[in-house]
C-alpha cells in the first residue's frame, strides 16, 4: 500500500521531532511523535482500487458515508439542474480522492471560506472547497472537495484539459472532509443515505447514454 505524497512532510517531522526529543529527554518521550508518525502513515494511506466495469457509470471519489441524496437542497451549489450526492469522510477514512467519471476536466475552481463542520448543510457553501467539472456525453458531472473543522488544506491536481478515467487518483484533503457530487437529473442513483462507498469502486450512479 503506498502513501499519498502529500502525506510525507507530515510523517517526516513527527520522526524528526520525535528523534530529537528523544535524544534530549529520552526515548520515551519520543513515542508520542512516533505514536503521531504512525497516524499521518494511516491517515494518507493510498491503496489500489479497481473500478467496475461498464459504461456510463459514477464511482464514488471517496472512501466515506453518504449523508444526503435528492435535488440540490441549498445554496452555492453549481449553476444548473443537479441531483446530488453527499458524502462525509471520517479522520480514519481513506481521503486520497479519485474521479467520478471518465472524461475531459472543462473547469477547476478553488473558492476560500471558512471551516465550519462538514456535515452541516451551510458547509457546501460557505467552506473553503475545490469543484472540478467533467465533460462527457449526457451532461456534465461535477465534484466539489469541501474542507471541515479538522481538513484546512485541498490538494487537487487536476488541471482544466485533462483527460481522465474513472477512479483516477486526483488529489487529498486533510483530514476529515467532505465530498458533494452533483449529477445530472437523468442520471440513476444506486446508492442511499446512510450507506459506506469505498472511493474507486463503489458504483453510485448510472448516467443516461
Amino acid at each position: 500500500m503506498g502513501i499519498d505524497r502529500a502525506g510525507w512532510p507530515f510523517v517526516l517531522v513527527a520522526v524528526a521531532v520525535a528523534g530529537v526529543v528523544g535524544l534530549w529527554l529520552g526515548r520515551a518521550w519520543s513515542v508520542p511523535f512516533l505514536i503521531l508518525a504512525a497516524f499521518f502513515l494511516f491517515f494518507f494511506r493510498d491503496p489500489d482500487r479497481h473500478p467496475p466495469a461498464g459504461d456510463n457509470l459514477v464511482v464514488s471519489p471517496a472512501d466515506a458515508r453518504v449523508m444526503v441524496i435528492g435535488t440540490v437542497p441549498w445554496n452555492g451549489a453549481p449553476a444548473g439542474d443537479w441531483q446530488v450526492i453527499s458524502m462525509f469522510l471520517s479522520p480514519l477514512d481513506v481521503h486520497v480522492n479519485r474521479t467520478p467519471v471518465a472524461g475531459r476536466v472543462t473547469r477547476v475552481e478553488y473558492h476560500p471560506g471558512r471551516f465550519l463542520p462538514a456535515y452541516r448543510t451551510e458547509a457546501g457553501e460557505l467552506n473553503e472547497w475545490t469543484e472540478v467539472w467533467f465533460d462527457r456525453p449526457g451532461g456534465p458531472v461535477v465534484v466539489r472537495q469541501i474542507v471541515g473543522v479538522l481538513a484546512r488544506r485541498i490538494v487537487c491536481r487536476l488541471t482544466e484539459g485533462d483527460t481522465v478515467a474513472a477512479g483516477d487518483r486526483f488529489g487529498v484533503m486533510k483530514f476529515g472532509s467532505r465530498i458533494d457530487l452533483y449529477l445530472p437529473r437523468t442520471a440513476t442513483i444506486t446508492v442511499k443515505p446512510g450507506d459506506k462507498v469505498i472511493g474507486g469502486e463503489t458504483k453510485l450512479a448510472t448516467l443516461a447514454p
